[in-house]
């Protein structure tokens, strides 16, 4: 669950966040961590209620409008925006080394080394999964630690608790944990019916318990894991809030890394987080190319085809750059996110308590999220 929720990418918003947030960070990550942390992982759960069909989930708000929900989750974060921003992110680490390298040479760059690396199902993508994640981790957790150890004092803010709190939740949106939860959740439950062993039979009133308990566990390991490192940075941020002024918050890791670990240590740092990034948008593209294939083209075409087609429209958003696509998903992650939590405790009360009322509640909700992003 930490390997497939922690995106190096999802660091961005953390650390975006301690520097705003300054002296009142700690308000901040608890908006955060409800938002981020708290509510995907609660998908998860209301997820194994459903036992990992998203079609299931979804199809309570009805069979056409669920499937165009559906569509339109994958491709958010498909070749819309998360996709463009793991290209877009390790443009932004690379760029701090190379400054005259162009975003589009790069995302051309970045496209077709996905596609030769996802075209067929190579071994090289968990390789540097195995690889990258320890390294990764190692680096970012040292550079958490060492922040921490040592760092100035936090700018002074006038924010107030509840604003600076909101301010938090709504950052939280960019994440984007809770969609992935949706679509992740079956690899999950068949990793954990997996630890169970063959012989366990899950179809059974104790299979199901023994599997919702290791569900349960599994969940508080890894929203632990996230939870720690998201406070970790947004903290480390806010202390060094003064010296990151003016930086982009797509280049705010790569100043951090080169200040706190040092160049050697930075470009270790960097290094990592812009493979991580491109390893995630390759899982991504192989995704959605697959969902395009089986749900939207009906096999009409092959792999190679949805494959080329993902990466097209994957190019054509990296371009907007890292800040462009933030500001272009702003409006449809704070609609849509409430809307998205409340169905989720909607279909957690179907399964659990009988709670048959869905479709009126999630469309006012729809209605009054619209209607106050845009007063």
């Amino acid at each position: 669950m930490f390997s497939m929720f922690f995106g190096a990418g999802n660091v961005v918003f953390p650390l975006g966040l301690g520097r705003v947030a300054g002296n009142m960070n700690f308000y901040a990550i608890l908006g955060l961590l409800l938002s981020a942390v708290l509510i995907p992982f609660t998908g998860v759960i209301a997820m194994f209620l459903f036992e990992g069909d998203y079609q299931s989930f979804f199809v309570r708000i009805g069979k056409i409008p669920g499937f165009f929900v559906t569509a339109f989750l994958m491709c958010i974060i498909g070749p819309f925006v998360a996709i463009p921003r793991c290209i877009t992110l390790s443009y932004s680490t690379l760029k701090l080394y190379f400054p005259s390298t162009s975003l589009v040479f790069f995302s051309i760059t970045a496209c077709v080394i996905i596609f030769i690396l996802t075209r067929k199902r190579r071994k090289i993508l968990d390789i540097l999964g195995y690889v990258l994640a320890p390294i990764l981790v190692l680096s970012l957790v040292i550079l958490v630690v060492k922040g921490l150890i040592i760092h100035p004092e936090s700018i002074q803010t006038d924010h107030t608790r509840l604003g600076i709190f909101y301010y938090g939740l709504k950052e939280g949106y960019f994440t984007m944990d809770l969609f992935a939860a949706f679509f992740f959740s079956v690899v999950i439950l068949i990793g954990l019916k997996k630890s169970l062993g063959a012989s366990f039979d899950t179809k059974t009133v104790q299979g199901k318990k023994e599997l919702l308990s290791i569900t349960l566990k599994s969940t508080l390991v890894g929203a632990g894991l996230i939870g720690l490192i998201y406070s970790g940075f947004s903290f480390v941020s806010s202390f060094y809030g003064s010296e990151l002024y003016g930086v982009q918050k797509d280049t705010i890791l790569s100043v951090l890394a080169d200040k706190i670990l040092g160049p050697i240590g930075g470009i270790i740092a960097n290094t990592c987080v812009m493979l991580a990034c491109l390893t995630t948008a390759m899982t991504l593209v192989a995704v959605f190319s697959e969902f395009i294939q089986n749900q939207i083209f009906k096999k009409r075409f092959n792999y190679i085809s949805c494959l080329l087609i993902t990466l097209i429209f994957s190019f054509v958003f990296s371009n907007l750059g890292f800040m462009g696509i933030l500001k272009m998903s702003a409006p449809i992650l704070h609609i849509c996110y409430p809307v998205l939590i409340l169905l989720t405790v909607l279909n957690v009360g179907h399964r659990m308590f009988g709670f048959k009322f869905v479709k009126i509640p999630v469309l006012v909700a729809f209605i009054i999220s619209f209607i106050v992003y845009f007063i």
